[in-house]
């Protein structure tokens, strides 16, 4: 068994599970030991009743105190019934479970295990686990692994077969260098991957997900590094002059740039105008005016007789950046002639999309990931924008050089990173930061708030909505599962949440939702129709953290805020203080733990993200494995940019000995390592987004 064997050959695995796993993009048993758990659950010593404190996870063992009482809401059952001990008493919900009625005996003693919350002076602890000491004594202590599901896949199906694939893989030979694994204290991949599903203490898991880290920190940043001999070694066949159509343009627009855009467009003039391609980042939050920054290089490009390309993330955004520059055409008289290609279109619109961009009829070609496949054929491609995502890898940077154009390359992010970092992460590419926001820009106004605070956010909605404005809602997960709740405060998820607005609003608001499980023309379907303001609320999951502009949302709420990373918390606000009305945010925490509250008040103190970053960068340290979702920026399964910012340090100076060593991994030692990064490369075409 390796990594390539269709999960279909576990036992147990039947069509229908194979199907449930596909949900999970899990095909293959390489696919099911790379789904690492999300967190970790750890079955301490009961405690008293007295000492279960609010916004904590724990066992209490208590006796019924009294007859469980049953109330019907609609569909809806629920059960109340008290517990005490010595010290003091305790309220237990449960929903859905009428048949406790009958098990949880007055004057019976169990262990139930839950997060406690309070509601007003009193203390309650919502759907626990129940357990017998016996049984309880048997997982006290341990590290149990709890993955992402989806529904009809239980946490335990999932650990049964990922032991499973564990005991029938056939693991390769080390990849690395003893050398290497000696020097950056590493354990064995295989040692790495068995620990990090099924750990026997805290201190080996913190050495297995190390490991981990560091193999994805590692491919990422030696294909990164090959991407930049590759870059520095262009020659510029476009060497572009400044044109008085740039000028008109600055002159007509009703705003002055800043003094951080005119730096930013002094320095793209200075790379295109050089022998060399520009390979530049523009940095800015959202609102600092980085796509004005763009269109002006892109007009620079028409103007010397060139074509430009701008690459968005999604059809939507591709869209409204056609629709935008259609306008500044018709507004400022450009000479802009776009031409829009997306995957959705029809084979005949993309015919047509083509002759025009063949031909050199199209100046500037405005799309999703189309603009650089095979059929695509350009006449003098002289620049490439990549809006927000799809950061250029090696393989679509050699697919542009074969088409004979090698053009320049201006990559925007609305992700701020603190500077330390990008260098390691932006090594490539020439950095530019817009810190500077317009002086008309409205600052969003913040709270942060628990749930208690719910009913209140749900009136201003709908107020908001009253007035014409739109509103995102963010939950951390697609659906819901049974067992969500067993390590930590519940988790919202997009399905059931969006059933809970539609009854909790007026009638005639209009509720949907997005997810990224969804198919692409159900995704663009809805963010068209939230676009146009056929959808008034938007319950959504990070899926919408880049791909969509929509200047009359003034409301983004964040349920479950304390799972996220402020940085990605950050960006999810960007969605929202996009146009003319003021913009709010709401961030609920359903974790009452005291330094959960204190994080998320760094979002309430200011807007800027680059103080954000730092600030994220400081608190999120080496021990705090799992609980905070991946920040947004990078797409990596285990590692993470701030929390593991040191190991991120460490693999960036292990590349950096190798490639000075052995640049074409040459050597006997680097010989198994270099087919890993080539195979990693080959599964991995877009490696990198922003």
């Amino acid at each position: 068994m390796n990594q390539d064997t269709p999960v279909i050959e576990l036992k147990g695995v039947g069509e229908k599970t194979q199907k449930l796993l596909e949900k999970l993009n899990i095909r293959t048993v390489g696919n099911l030991l790379s789904a690492y758990p999300r967190d970790y659950e750890v079955f301490g010593e009961p405690v008293k009743v007295s000492e279960a404190s609010a916004g904590t996870v724990c066992a209490v063992y208590g006796a019924v105190s009294g007859i469980p009482n049953e109330r019907r809401v609609r569909k809806l059952s629920i059960l109340n019934v008290n517990i005490a001990d010595s010290s003091g008493s305790l309220q237990l919900t449960f929903y859905n479970m009428p048949f406790l009625k009958k098990t949880l005996r007055q004057g019976g003693f169990y262990i139930f295990r839950g997060l406690v919350q309070t509601r007003g002076a009193s203390r309650i602890m919502e759907q626990p686990k129940i357990f017998s000491r016996e049984d309880y004594a048997k997982l006290t202590d341990r590290l149990v692994p709890r993955y992402s599901l989806t529904k009809g896949l239980t946490n335990q199906s999932l650990q049964k077969y990922v032991k499973q694939a564990l005991s029938f893989y056939e693991f390769g030979p080390e990849y690395f260098s003893e050398d290497l694994l000696e020097e950056a204290r590493l354990v064995s991949e295989r040692e790495a991957l068995e620990t990090v599903h099924f750990p026997q203490n805290h201190d080996s898991l913190v050495q297995a997900r190390r490991r981990l880290v560091f193999d994805e920190f590692f491919s990422f940043l030696f294909l990164m590094r090959k991407n930049k001999e590759f870059s520095d070694g262009l020659a510029s066949n476009y060497r572009l002059l400044e044109t008085a159509d740039t000028v008109r343009f600055l002159e007509q627009l009703p705003f002055p740039l800043t003094r951080a855009q005119q730096k930013v467009w002094q320095e793209i003039k200075d790379d295109v105008g050089s022998a060399r391609c520009m390979n530049r980042l523009v940095q800015g939050d959202v609102g600092s005016g980085k796509t004005i920054v763009a269109v002006l290089a892109l007009l620079m490009t028409a103007a010397n007789g060139y074509q430009g390309a701008l690459m968005a993330p999604t059809e939507v955004l591709a869209m409204q950046h056609f629709e935008t520059i259609q306008d500044y055409v018709k507004q400022y008289d450009l000479i802009f002639r776009p031409v829009l290609l997306v995957g959705s279109m029809s084979a005949k619109e993309k015919r047509e999309a083509y002759g025009r961009i063949a031909s050199g009829e199209a100046n500037l070609i405005i799309g999703t990931h189309a603009l650089i496949q095979e059929k695509v054929q350009y006449k003098a491609l002289a620049l490439v924008v990549t809006d927000e995502q799809h950061r250029f890898g090696v393989r679509q940077r050699e697919h542009l050089a074969e088409k004979g154009e090698n053009p320049h390359i201006l990559v925007m992010s609305a992700t701020p990173i603190p500077r330390t970092l990008a260098i390691i992460l932006y090594g490539d590419l020439h950095i530019s930061v817009i810190d500077e926001l317009p002086a008309n820009r409205l600052p969003i106004k913040n709270c942060v708030v628990n749930t208690g605070y719910r009913p209140k956010a749900y009136r201003f909605i709908a107020g908001q909505v009253e007035q014409g404005r739109q509103v995102y809602v963010i939950c951390p997960q697609v659906e819901g599962d049974s067992e969500d709740a067993e390590g930590g405060a519940p988790l919202e998820n997009v399905v059931d949440y969006t059933e809970k607005l539609k009854s909790a609003l007026p009638a005639g608001v209009q509720v949907a939702y997005l997810h990224g499980k969804m198919r692409p023309a159900d995704k663009n379907r809805i963010m068209e129709q939230f676009a146009s303001r056929k959808i008034d609320v938007l319950v959504s999951t990070t899926v919408i953290e880049v791909g969509i502009n929509v200047p009359n949302a003034t409301v983004m709420m964040v349920e479950n805020a304390e799972r996220f990373g402020l940085a990605q918390l950050h960006q999810l606000r960007g969605r929202v203080g996009r146009g003319e009305h003021q913009s709010y945010c709401i961030f609920i925490s359903a974790s009452e733990k005291e330094e959960s509250m204190e994080r998320l008040q760094i979002l309430n103190k200011s807007n800027d993200g680059f103080f954000i970053a730092s600030e994220d960068l400081k608190l999120r340290g080496p021990g705090e494995l799992f609980g905070i979702r991946q920040s947004g920026e990078f797409s990596f399964r285990i590692g993470d940019i701030y929390s593991d910012a040191s190991v991120l340090k460490q693999a960036s100076k292990a590349v950096d000995r190798i490639l000075s060593e052995d640049p074409g991994l040459e050597k006997p030692a680097n010989l198994l390592l270099k087919q890993h990064l080539e195979a990693a490369a080959g599964n991995h075409v877009d490696f990198r987004s922003i």
